[in-house]
């Protein structure tokens, strides 16, 4: 019994050391990648938006708020920070402020915020935006004639690397709202790698205002979210800007 007993417990120490060795998990390696604990890959580019969506807040199926933030490759990482022009840039900008702000456009704030910044935004620094976030919590603080909202405001704002001094201009405004623009797939659709559907659909998912395929916001109903056009309208006047 003693020799049976020493081999059993061999046996355990073999089978434990096998498992540990081989690293069992639920999740393959490429998966998990060099970073322990994430869920997401490691190479996800900027041109995965164009598959899975751009997305300012996870899916209704997530377990938060926010979408995780996609790592771009460095050359696509580096026409985030270019200046992008065209009038066709103009044009979605101008149906994003139809849809997000059509009454008060740069100087918009959410109008569920009951505190107001002291300033009209366009006169803000965004060290000024960023206290007044801090000293107002517990309520919406979506700003500008794109809506930004903290965490995306934040993120936007480093990725151009602008400091706290920088006063929160049209000019800027324009420059932040571009970067989600490319993210969404804006170069993509204009070398014909992305339909306007898809576009459409990504823009949706980073603008409450505006609705995807089903003709409602992405966010429907959640913090009273609701599409402000139709999804022919919608349509029509993305199809004025890239006809094919």
């Amino acid at each position: 019994m003693f020799w049976q007993h020493i081999c059993m417990v061999l046996a355990w120490v073999f089978l434990a050391q096998g498992a540990t060795a081989q690293g069992i998990s639920l999740l393959k390696p490429s998966v998990l990648g060099k970073a322990r604990g994430s869920l997401f890959l490691a190479s996800a580019t900027l041109e995965d938006a164009s598959q899975t969506g751009a997305s300012l807040f996870a899916g209704r199926a997530g377990t938060g708020l926010f979408a995780p933030t996609l790592v771009p490759q460095p050359e696509a990482a580096s026409r985030l920070t270019q200046t992008v022009t065209g009038t066709d840039v103009e044009r979605i900008r101008y149906l994003i402020g139809m849809a997000e702000s059509r009454r008060d456009g740069y100087d918009a704030v959410q109008h569920g915020a009951t505190i107001k910044p002291a300033k009209r935004p366009t006169e803000m620094t965004l060290g000024e935006i960023y206290k007044w976030i801090r000293d107002t919590p517990r309520q919406p603080h979506a700003i500008g004639r794109y809506q930004f909202i903290p965490a995306t405001l934040k993120r936007l704002v480093g990725t151009l690397a602008l400091p706290p001094q920088t006063r929160f201009t049209p000019a800027v405004q324009d420059r932040l709202g571009d970067v989600l623009l490319s993210e969404a797939g804006l170069h993509d659709l204009r070398a014909a790698r992305l339909s306007r559907g898809a576009f459409m659909n990504n823009l949706a998912k980073i603008r409450a205002g505006l609705p995807n395929d089903t003709g409602k916001s992405h966010y429907d109903g959640y913090a009273g979210n609701k599409a402000s056009m139709t999804w022919s309208r919608f349509d029509v006047e993305m199809s004025k800007i890239f006809p094919s």
